[in-house]
Parts: C-alpha cells; sequence; structure tokens
C-alpha cells in the first residue's frame, strides 16, 4: 500500500493548533505523496488547458480556478480527489458520465485514488463552467 499523504491532509492544522494558511498550489501539494502530487498537477493541467485565463488560487483551504467568478475547485482526501465544479447545472449536463463517481448533495464528485483521473471530462466542466460564468 503506498502512503498517499506525506503528514498532514487537507484542512489539517499546525504544530500550534491552527490551521494552517496556504496562498499557492504548491503550498498545498507538498504535503502530499509524489503519486497525489501527480494527480493534482493532472487536474491543474487539464483545466488550464481548456480555461488558459482562469487564475489559481487557494480557496476554502484548496486549490480552485477563478475565471469570471468561481470556476472549480479540487482537492486531496484520504482515498479520492474531491472536485467542486461550484455549480450544481454540471451534475444535470453530465448526469450520464458523472453516473460512475460518488457523489454528494453539496456539488462534490468523488475521483477514487485507484481510478485514473477522467481528465476529458475535467476539461468538459472546466470548459461548461466558464461559458456559465461569462454567460
Amino acid at each position: 500500500m503506498v502512503n498517499l499523504f506525506k503528514g498532514t491532509v487537507n484542512g489539517d492544522v499546525n504544530m500550534e493548533g491552527n490551521k494552517k494558511e496556504l496562498k499557492t498550489f504548491k503550498d498545498y501539494y507538498k504535503d502530499y505523496s509524489p503519486e497525489i502530487h501527480l494527480r493534482l498537477e493532472e487536474i491543474r493541467q487539464a483545466i488550464k488547458s481548456v480555461v488558459p485565463e482562469a487564475k489559481e488560487r487557494i480557496s476554502y483551504n484548496m486549490p480552485s480556478f477563478w475565471f469570471h467568478g468561481n470556476l472549480v475547485y479540487y482537492g486531496a482526501f484520504k482515498n479520492h480527489i474531491g472536485f467542486y465544479p461550484a455549480s450544481r447545472t454540471v451534475f444535470e449536463k453530465f448526469k450520464d458520465e458523472l453516473k460512475i463517481y460518488n457523489q454528494s448533495g453539496k456539488g462534490t464528485i468523488q475521483f477514487p485514488h485507484n481510478k485514473p483521473i477522467p481528465l476529458e471530462l475535467i476539461k468538459k466542466i472546466a470548459k461548461h463552467r466558464a461559458i456559465e460564468n461569462i454567460g
């Protein structure tokens, strides 16, 4: 079994008991194993490939993109990558492609670590969200 996390998990606190202040994607990625870092970076590159103007931000203590408003968020967890498209329309538009992934009622899509990241689906969602944000 591969140890996915080097030390902390999304939302952990530092040694003083304070929530860690993350400012960059690099800050976020550094706590994860190379395998998880690669998965996170693949998502980042997929989003940038379809919405190159999107600005990278840390929001809710996880990587996010901003393009005329919130575009998407994502974060690593013990068993999956959580992907947050920041719009309920995504779940209807892509329902057939999303049905194989766990979802929460709060707008979360879970991409399990033991399966490939659906980069083409992520690209479609990011493009849809960009158009939605412009509209």
